[in-house]
This record gives structure tokens, C-alpha cells and sequence, in this order.
């Protein structure tokens, strides 16, 4: 009603009424706020133009993402200053100090009965549309009396200059432009903001303004393909950035604006730098745009993070570059976000990609670990899990290859397989699954040797190649991936319809490929090793010629820590050797071992594949009469520790030591060539180092430092926090059963005993630890002779023989050159059947069987030691000697050799070796050593008996028996003083033993253990 009355009385108003009233104008909000250039503002604010000289402008307020303004300002207006009003809604592109007026929006003219025609009620302005779109804003008019002239400090003077006058005209052309397309708006726009842009040097306070306004212009024409030259623009972009570092309120907007830059000379160029940097920038900018503007949302958009993530997927380089690139992105779309799976996927690809390239370990688990959270994320059903099941699979092969888990093989198989089953046959990408499990399969066949693996392994590659006609982009990967599978076929069953087919495949793969191909490397490799198969058989000297360039080539097109220059090494080694074996040139021979030499050194490689090789370099060195042969087993044993200690467990490392074939021999047959080299000391050495290999982790772990304590206690300190931490992390591990858990366990296990080499390397820089915890040298090793010599006896296939260590001095050279290997394994076995046949005798019955063992035994090993003893080290009778049997030897009862004959005097019986001397067995050196310090602690003595636990009902009532027998035998040699214990049961088991075993001295296994294990 009140609002009728004011209608009714408004016409009454006159001229000389307004001229004593002010106007109060509220300006609320405003919606479907678009810019007319298309450039992202900084804010919008509006403009009211009171008089020729002063105008209104409300404050600055950021755009939300729809497009919509709230203001909430109000001011009182004269409505005598002038008979009309004008009203602009204008954008600014700085919330900070503004050059100009910025770009208007939309303007109309209303007179002040217009204004007044709403009452008290708020009311919508439209004005002109904006591409396509009429931008409005919300009022509140009402008249009030007259305000004082404090108000007059509301207004803004309108100020005349040339660089404001300059800049607003290239915004209305910038405009005009973006509207009507004519490149001649775009150059005036252009000329005035470079006007603008030389009238403000660098020390101006607008460079920065003026800067921005020239780049977004020459930025729209580039996008038009008006302009050119992208890279100055972009310099423009980046210099306007450096002048408003946070916390600039330009600084977000800048970073936007570079972004842009960077987007389209990527999408024009396709320059990799260009999103590297716009995805970090991106990652900078999104915290500093708060939620619901308009900033975010176009940062967050199509032409901004969406675009970046769109480019996330090409294909990934290996570089540091790259992988930072997925992680930023990964973090641009969180969990929950639509392409976090995705995003996730292509870090897992950049992380894989980097290993193939620079093989580190924690690329490798890396990638695993990123492949299970993808499969997380995808159950049953979703339409990208078989491509992140073929993504997890490669990595757990590639993890396979490179440290030899055969668990990482049989679950990447299932993977496979999985991925497989939901493809029906002609599906895309069918042929890439096959292929996956084929190469699966071939890994699995080359451990274990299966046949039916490599024959289905070949059968799925046939099936790929049907999906892939010529002209097919994986045509000649599959063609390659099948040569190999039919010469690793060949290689078993020596059908040469598969070796030729083999090398017909690999011409025509490589054919397919071109020079730059990242696959051409591997492909002359494979032919390569094809052609020397061919060699050995047809002896056609062309062949292996050809084999040798082909590597030769493959070498030079890979980089020098490429992880495939180690195939590369291994086929030339080939190559040379099977020239040599016909031709019988020695260089071939030394060329050869040059390649062993490289391939076993090559840091990106697996250790795995490189033990393997050395091994096979001790082989090929030592039927040569090669003099590298020690070298080659130095370079077995440091691999092989190396190896071991990225194991968590005891015994995870036995069985990673039981994977290598002929690695239980390593020890005695590097032994036995330093003994045939004339270097005993090396001989002892190389012995030990071996021989106590699986547990010199776990020995080393607990090595007394009192000594380093004394020197420095700050490094003894944290040496023995780490070894706590390492050695508690691998006990935990080894009852890990879930394979996610457990590879987080080994990733944190490794990065623990990473810390802990770097702590010992820290020791050894001390003057007095420069060999601390290194292999011990023969120094140190004769520390174990020092109540008495220890006789190592060296059971090897090229020699047996055994070495004295004395209590001082050189060691000792003892030939035994009626026994061989051979011999000391029949021996071992007729023991075994005449101690058998031997407990069925009587007590009266004669042991004759015995009787001539243990009298070849005399004759033929002891026999020669003892007169080394007596008549070279002149060692009393009934002295201490300690025996230190290796492989067939610690199977045979060397302390009981015995000549059983009669003095030639006939005074009596001849002495055997127990009437001579006391003596004693002891493993390693080492563990002698370590014995007599752990006694210096004078530790209460403790004994625990382990009972033999059995699976199944009734296992307590065996174990006590077991027990009961045990006690005579052992329990009766154990000091008085000691605490004794039992183990039996349910307790005797994995863990109860090893736990027993840390807490006492002395312990009796009543059980049966494998002799040389």
C-alpha cells in the first residue's frame, strides 16, 4: 500500500524538490557477467558516472564461477548535478593499483525518475547482451535528505591522462576485436597497449599492468593465428609475473595468464617443457583461488587443468622431468576426482618408463605399489581394469627379471590371464594382452623350464599376430616377441624349423621398425644371438659376422646406463665365444671375457641376470685357462652380497643364493683356482667371503663395536640404532602374507639398510675402521688359528686339497691328489650305507666296512696333513686343530681317520688322527672368531633342546621321545653351571627356534640336518 501512495505523490516532484534531495543508491549484486574481449578479469566493479568530472565506482569483487557478482555498496548521489545518470559495469584486470578504467561490460543511460520508479524494492538493470548473454545487476533506489559535503570524498576525480586514455582505448578495441575478427581492431588494440607499454619503463609502478594488457592481446590473435611470434608473448607473460610474487593480489591472475600462454604453444608446438611448467603452475595457483570463483573454475578447467591432464597422456619418456609432470597432475585430481585413476596410471607408466631406463629398484617398486592402488580403485566390472591388471602385471614381471621373486612371476601370470578372460576374441587391444602373457610365460619357462609354457607362450604370440595385419602399429613388437619365443624353443629342443623361423621373423620385424624405434636395440640383439645359434650349427663364418655388427649396432643406438646395453654385452660375449670355439683365435677369447667383464658390471641391470653372468664367466674363464678367472669370482661374490642384501630375511636370502645354479660351489672353486694361482691368502679369503655369504647380513648386524664406542660414540650410537631398526624390519617382514604390505616392507627395508651403508661408510672414514665390517682380509682370519691351526679342506670339481692356516705366518698348500670330487661323493654315500648297515650289528660283530673308510680316509687326505703338521709347523702331539670341511667333505667323519695297522716295529698300533691331536669343526673362520668374543662377555652359560615338531596329531608325544634320546648324548657335555631349557611341541617351531637361538649359548637340534646346507 505505502508503494501506491509513493506513485501516486512522485509526479508531484519538482525540479527545485530534487535539487534539496539526495538519491541513495544500493547496487547489490550482478549475474551473467560475461567480458566482452573474453580475457579473465580480476574483478568487477561498477562505475557510475555522477557528473563530467567525478564518478562512482563500487568496489572490485572477484567473478564466482557462475558468472555472478555480490557487492553490497551503497552511495549518495546529488540528483542536482545532473538531469541523467550513466551506469557502466566494467571489468578490472587488477584487484591492486588499476591503470585506466578497464573493459566495460555493459553502460546505459537512465533518468533519475527511472531510478526511482521501484520504490523500496530492489530491482533488476539489464543491459545489452554480451556474447549472446544480457548481463544485469541488482539495485536499490531511495531518496533521502541532504548529506553534508563529506560525501563528495566518495567520488572519484575523472582523471585525463595518456597512459589511462591509452589503455582503455586498446581494451575497446581488444573488444571489438574478439567480436567482429578483424585484424584491424587487433593492431590498434596492439599500438595502444605498446603506447602504453613504452610510457611505462620497468621502474614504473604500471609495467607490470601494461605488460599484461600487450601479452593478452598479441595471446587472442596467436589463438586466431593473427600472430605469429608466441615465445615473446609468453616472455611477456612471465616478466608481468616476476614483478607480483606472492603475495601480490595480481600474483594468481599472472600465474593464469602464463599458463594460457604456455597451453597453446604446447597445442600449437607440442613442446613437452610447455606442460611441465603449465601442470606446476597449475599446482601453484589452484590453493590460491578460493572454491566457487571464476578463476578456479577456468584453471580447473578445459582449457587449464583439464588440458594438462588430457596431455598426461602421451606417451611417458622415463625422465625425472616426466615423472614430476604425472606426480603434479596426479595431485591436481585428487581421490574422488573423475580422472584420479587415470592420473594415477600415467605416474605408474612415467615411474615403469624411468626404470627401463636407469633400472633403479625404487622406480620399480614404485610402480608396483601405484599398479595395486589403481587395481583398488577399479573392482570387478569397471571398464578400465583389464588395461590396469596388463599395467600391474609388467611391473611385477619387470620386478621378476630384475630381482628374481618368483611370486612377483606366478601373480603377474594370474594378472594376465584375469585381464584376458574379459576380452572377447577381435576386441582391441586382445592382441596386447596376448602378447603380455606370452612374454609372462617365456620368463616362466626360462626359470623352470616347463615346455608346455614356452609352446603356449609361442601359440598366444600366433594368435596376437592374426589381430595384427600389416600396417598394425604393434605388428613388428609381436613379430620380434615371437623370434624369441621360437628361439628360446630351439634353444631346448634344437629344432632348426624354429631357429629359422626365428630369424625370418626378426628380418621382417626389423624391416618394420625404423632406426629411432626405442624396440630396434632389443630386435638386432635378439637377431643377433639367432644368427650365433645358427653358426654353431652351419659354421658358416657369415653369420656370426653379421651377429657381431648387429650388437655392435644395437650398442651405439643405446645410452651408456641404458638398462638393455647389458643384452647387447651378453650376445657380442656370445658372438666372440663362438667364433673363438672354431677359429680358436685367442682375441675372440679375450673379447669375450671383455663383455662378460662389462655385462656383470653394468649398474642398471638386475643383479640376478648379472650373477648369473659372472658365474658364467668363472665357467667359460676357467675351462679357457683364462687368466680372469679370480676376477670373475670376486665379481660373483660382490654381486651376490650385494643381492643378498636387498633380502629381509635369512631365509628369503637362502633361497635368492639357491635360485643360481652352481652358487653352493662358488666358494671351493674360487678357493681352489687362488690355490692353483699360488695365492693361499686369496684362497682362504675367497672361502670364507662364500662360505658365510647368506648370513654375513645378520652376522654383520650384530657386530660388536666396542672398539668404535671407545673412538667415536656418537657413530656407534647410530650404527647400532640402524642395525636394530634393519634387523627388526626383517623379522617383521618375514611373517608379512599380504603382497601389498609386504613390498611397502621392502621398499622401507631397503631405504633402512640404505642409511645403514651410509652410516658404516661414515665408520670407515675413521682412521683406525677403514675395514670395518668389509670381508675379512687373511689378517684377520688367522685369528681364528690362534689356540690352534685351522684346516680348511677344499672339496672342488677342478681340484681337492686342503690348506693349513697356522697360528702365525703364511698359510699352508696340502695337494690331495688321490681324491677328486667324484671320489668324495662315493665315499660320502658308502659312510652313509655302512653307519646304516652298522647300527643293525651286534656289539661283537666287526665294523669291516668302516674300517676301510676310515683307513682311505687316513691314507688318501689326513695322512698328507698330518705331515705338515708334525714336520713343517712342528706341532706338538695332543696340540688343538681345527677342521673346516667344505662340501662333499662335511660329510665325512674326518676326525675319525684312523690307519689301523700295526707299528713296523711291532711295538703296538699305529696312532690315529684322534691320538694325535684334539680335534674340533668349526664352519667358517669367522665363526670361531666370533665365538671366543662373545665368550669374552662371560655370559651365564644357557642350553636349550629343540625338539623336531611334526605336523599332525600326536606330534607332542614324538617330540618327547625325541627329547628323552637326546639327553644322554648331548645334554651330558653341557657345563653344570648352565640354565637348561626345552623346546617341544607346538613351540618348536619357525619362530620359537629362532628366538631359542638368540637367547642362549649352547643349543642341541634334535633333528636331522643336510649336510653342506
Amino acid at each position: 500500500m505505502l508503494r501506491v501512495v509513493r506513485r501516486l505523490f512522485r509526479p508531484t516532484i519538482t525540479r527545485s524538490g530534487l535539487e534539496e534531495r539526495n538519491i541513495r543508491l544500493e547496487v547489490i549484486s550482478g549475474k551473467n557477467l560475461q567480458v566482452p574481449s573474453e580475457r579473465i578479469p580480476a574483478g568487477i566493479y561498477i562505475s557510475v558516472n555522477v557528473d563530467s568530472r567525478r564518478r562512482w565506482k563500487s568496489a572490485i569483487s572477484v567473478l564466482s564461477s557462475d558468472e555472478s557478482v555480490v557487492w553490497g555498496n551503497s552511495v549518495t548521489l546529488p540528483s542536482h548535478a545532473s538531469p541523467a545518470l550513466s551506469v557502466e559495469i566494467r571489468a578490472s584486470y587488477e584487484l591492486g593499483r588499476m591503470l585506466g578504467g578497464g573493459e566495460v561490460v555493459g553502460r546505459l543511460q537512465m533518468s533519475w525518475d527511472e531510478l526511482l520508479d521501484h520504490g523500496d524494492e530492489p530491482f533488476d538493470l539489464s543491459f545489452p547482451p554480451v556474447c549472446g548473454v544480457r548481463p544485469s545487476i541488482k539495485l536499490k533506489a531511495a531518496i533521502v535528505h541532504a548529506c553534508d559535503d563529506q560525501d563528495d570524498a566518495l567520488f572519484d576525480s575523472l582523471v585525463d591522462c595518456k597512459i589511462a586514455r591509452d589503455t582503455d582505448a586498446g581494451h575497446a578495441q581488444l573488444a571489438k576485436y574478439a567480436r567482429r575478427k578483424r585484424f584491424s581492431h587487433l593492431k590498434r588494440a596492439v599500438d595502444h597497449f605498446q603506447l602504453v607499454l613504452d610510457l611505462c619503463p620497468v621502474s614504473h609502478p604500471d609495467h607490470a599492468t601494461a605488460l599484461t594488457n600487450l601479452a593478452c592481446t598479441r595471446l587472442l590473435g596467436y589463438i586466431r593465428n593473427d600472430v605469429q611470434d608466441i615465445d615473446a608473448t609468453t616472455y611477456l607473460f612471465r616478466d608481468a609475473l616476476a614483478l607480483r610474487p606472492q603475495p601480490h593480489p595480481d600474483h594468481p591472475l599472472s600465474v593464469y595468464n602464463l599458463t594460457q600462454a604456455l597451453n597453446w604453444r604446447h597445442s600449437k608446438k607440442g613442446t613437452a617443457a610447455d606442460i611441465r611448467e603449465a601442470a606446476q603452475l597449475y599446482h601453484e595457483l589452484l590453493p590460491l583461488c578460493p572454491e566457487g570463483t571464476y578463476l578456479r573454475s577456468v584453471a580447473a578447467g578445459k582449457n587449464g587443468v583439464d588440458y594438462v591432464i588430457g596431455c598426461n597422456n602421451l606417451p611417458p619418456d622415463g625422465s625425472d622431468e616426466d615423472v614430476h609432470l604425472r606426480r603434479v597432475v596426479l595431485e591436481l585430481c585428487p581421490l574422488g576426482h573423475r580422472l584420479h585413476p587415470r592420473a594415477l596410471s600415467m605416474l605408474t607408466q612415467a615411474v615403469k618408463a624411468r626404470f627401463n631406463q636407469h633400472g633403479s629398484i625404487d622406480d620399480l617398486d614404485t610402480s608396483v605399489q601405484l599398479g595395486r592402488e589403481c587395481m583398488s580403485l577399479c573392482p570387478e566390472g569397471h571398464a578400465d581394469r583389464d588395461a590396469y591388471l596388463n599395467q600391474l602385471a609388467s611391473s611385477l614381471v619387470s620386478r621378476f627379471l630384475h630381482q628374481g621373486k618368483s611370486n612377483d612371476l606366478d601373480e603377474a601370470i594370474s594378472l594376465y590371464e584375469e585381464a584376458l578372460r574379459p576380452r572377447p576374441v577381435r576386441q582391441e587391444y586382445r592382441d596386447f594382452s596376448l602378447s603380455n602373457l606370452g612374454g609372462a610365460l617365456m620368463s616362466r619357462f626360462n626359470e623352470r623350464g616347463d615346455i608346455d609354457d614356452i609352446t603356449r607362450a609361442i601359440s598366444l604370440y600366433r594368435e596376437a599376430l592374426t589381430l595384427q595385419p600389416p600396417g598394425h602399429p604393434r605388428r613388428d613388437v609381436t613379430l620380434t616377441n615371437l623370434a624369441l619365443a621360437l628361439q628360446t624353443r630351439y634353444n631346448k629342443s634344437h629344432v632348426s624349423e624354429d631357429l629359422n623361423g626365428a630369424i625370418d621373423l626378426y628380418h621382417e620385424s626389423l624391416r618394420l621398425k625404423g632406426l629411432d624405434h626405442p624396440g630396434h636395440p632389443a630386435t638386432l640383439c635378439g637377431f643377433s644371438s639367432a644368427l650365433c645359434s645358427r653358426f654353431t650349427e652351419t659354421q658358416k663364418n657369415e653369420d656370426v659376422e653379421e651377429a657381431i655388427t648387429l650388437c655392435q649396432q644395437s650398442l651405439a643406438a643405446l645410452s651408456s646406463l641404458h638398462p638393455d646395453r647389458y643384452f647387447s654385452y651378453i650376445w657380442l660375449e656370445k658372438a666372440y665365444l663362438s667364433r673363438y670355439r672354431i677359429l680358436h683365435d685367442p682375441a675372440d677369447l679375450s673379447l669375450a671375457i671383455e663383455n662378460f667383464r662389462l655385462a656383470s658390471r653394468h649398474p642398471t641391470q638386475g643383479f640376478p641376470r648379472r650373477i648369473t653372468t659372472a658365474c658364467n664367466w668363472t665357467v667359460v674363464a676357467e675351462r679357457h685357462g683364462h687368466g680372469s678367472a679370480l676376477e670373475a669370482y670376486n665379481a660373483c661374490f660382490d654381486l651376490l652380497d650385494s643381492h643378498l642384501a636387498t633380502r629381509s630375511s635369512t631365509i628369503s636370502r637362502r633361497e635368492a643364493a639357491a635360485a643360481f645354479n652352481g652358487v653352493r660351489s662358488l666358494p671351493v672353486d674360487a678357493a681352489s683356482c687362488a690355490i692353483r694361482h699360488d695365492n693361499l691368502r686369496q684362497a682362504v679369503e675367497l672361502a670364507e667371503q662364500g662360505r658365510g655369504q647368506q648370513w654375513s647380513l645378520a652376522s654383520r648386524l650384530r657386530s660388536p663395536v666396542e672398539n668404535l664406542e671407545s673412538a667415536n660414540p656418537t657413530l656407534a650410537h647410530n650404527y647400532l640404532q640402524l642395525s636394530k631398526l634393519v634387523s627388526d624390519t626383517a623379522h617383521s617382514s618375514a611373517t608379512i602374507a599380504d603382497r601389498a604390505a609386504a613390498d611397502r616392507e621392502a621398499t622401507e627395508y631397503r631405504r633402512l639398510t640404505r642409511q645403514w651403508e651410509d652410516a658404516v661408510a661414515e665408520i670407515r672414514n675413521l682412521p683406525a675402521f677403514s675395514r670395518f665390517l668389509l670381508p675379512p682380509s687373511y689378517e684377520d682370519l688367522q685369528g681364528a688359528a690362534r689356540q690352534g691351526p685351522v684346516i680348511i679342506l677344499v672339496a672342488s670339481q677342478y681340484s681337492c686339497s686342503a690348506i693349513i692356516v697356522p697360528t702365525s705366518g703364511d698359510p699352508h698348500h696340502v695337494p690331495l691328489p688321490s681324491i677328486a670330487l667324484a671320489d668324495l661323493k662315493i665315499l660320502k654315500d658308502r659312510f652313509t650305507r655302512a653307519i646304516r648297515e652298522s647300527s643293525r650289528m651286534n656289539p661283537g660283530e666287526s665294523r669291516t666296512d668302516l674300517i676301510v673308510l676310515l683307513r682311505i680316509i687316513w691314507d688318501q687326505i689326513m695322512l698328507p696333513i698330518v705331515d705338515v703338521l708334525e714336520h713343517v709347523l712342528k706341532l706338538k702331539h695332543r696340540s688343538r686343530i681345527w677342521l673346516c670341511p667344505t662340501a662333499a667333505f662335511t660329510s665325512i667323519p674326518l676326525h675319525a681317520a684312523h690307519p689301523f695297522q700295526t707299528k713296523p716295529d711291532r711295538s703296538g698300533k699305529e696312532p690315529c688322527l684322534e691320538d694325535l691331536y684334539i680335534c674340533s669343526y668349526t664352519p667358517t673362520l669367522s665363526a670361531l672368531i666370533r665365538s671366543r668374543q662373545l665368550m669374552k662377555k662371560r655370559v651365564p652359560p644357557s642350553f636349550v633342546a629343540i625338539g623336531q615338531g611334526q605336523p599332525g596329531a600326536g606330534k607332542g608325544k614324538a617330540l618327547l621321545a625325541c627329547r628323552q634320546r637326546s639327553s644322554s648324548s648331548s645334554i651330558s657335555s653341557v657345563p653344570a653351571t648352565a640354565n637348561r631349557s626345552t623346546i617341544s611341541g607346538d613351540e618348536a617351531t619357525r619362530a620359537g627356534a629362532l628366538s631359542a637361538l638368540q637367547q642362549n649359548t649352547w643349543v642341541h637340534l634334535a633333528c636331522h640336518g643336510q649336510a653342506g646346507s
